[in-house]
């Protein structure tokens, strides 16, 4: 198949992924396209959601395999030449997806592209940054706090990586690198695989001429504790990986912090 794939991964999240499914349905992409469910396990309707749905595959996991396990399963369940990894908790706007599609057509040497992300009430999320380190995490922290987001997501630019709630990528690139890795389990995993992919010597794009609703925040204000816990096992997992020295250091810093 010559297009996009779309892989939605979905939990316990129908209203959520009715919107979403409903965003893609009143502005399709003109480019040829399928769109796939990724289930996780989900106890509320949101099976009985993609099933109303014409044109929507579902792939039923049967448990909580986790984000990057079950975008594999995607992966591995579709034919398009680009592959879209998208949340159920945006709203993707007419031409959204042909406006990624044509970033890469346009730049060869593109392997992933990511738009700007915004909110229900257009305020942009910091959706990019450098490679997740002590000091760029940091970095993170300050340009959210200090309202410079909505000037640095205007800006086209080649990040160390791009949000996995909305991240286009190169079907051919993603299969070289193996997909995401399923050490993590929820968060930090499209840091890592944008990681994996630069080693490879390709880029990542970030483009404001793109803008896709993010609803985020959903996890933490039903769960907190548990969205919580899933991000301290896999910031771990990313240090021990890509930062093995600072590793102790973190496992410290999260004994004595509260």
């Amino acid at each position: 198949m010559t297009g996009v794939s779309i892989i939605i991964v979905s939990f316990n999240a129908a209203a959520d992924l009715e919107r979403c499914l409903a965003s893609l349905h009143r502005f399709p992409p003109a480019i040829r396209h399928e769109i796939v469910v990724v289930d996780n396990g989900s106890t509320d309707a949101s099976v009985e959601v993609v099933r109303t749905w014409t044109g929507v595959r579902l792939v039923e996991v049967g448990s909580n395999a986790g984000f990057a396990r079950a975008n594999n399963i995607g992966l591995r369940e579709t034919r398009g030449t680009y592959v879209l990894l998208l949340n159920g908790d945006t709203i993707v706007p007419g031409g959204a997806i042909d406006g990624l599609v044509g970033e890469l057509d346009r730049n060869p040497d593109v392997a992933i592209v990511g738009p700007r992300l915004v909110d229900g009430t257009g305020r942009p999320e910091l959706s990019f940054g450098r490679m997740m380190g002590p000091l760029n995490e940091l970095r993170q922290k300050r340009l959210t706090r200090t309202g410079a987001v909505d000037a640095v997501t205007r800006r086209r630019h080649y990040p160390d990586w791009v949000s996995g709630a909305c991240l286009l990528v190169r079907r051919a690139d993603a299969e070289a690198v193996g997909g995401l890795d399923e050490r993590f389990f929820m968060y930090t995993e499209d840091v890592d695989f944008c990681a994996s992919i630069r080693a490879r010597g390709r880029r990542v794009l970030f483009t404001p001429d793109v803008e896709v609703v993010h609803l985020r925040g959903r996890s933490a204000a039903t769960a907190p504790g548990p969205t919580r816990d899933a991000y301290r096992r896999s910031q771990l997992a990313f240090y021990e990986k890509h930062h093995p020295a600072w590793a102790p250091f973190l496992k410290l810093y999260r004994m004595v912090k509260p």
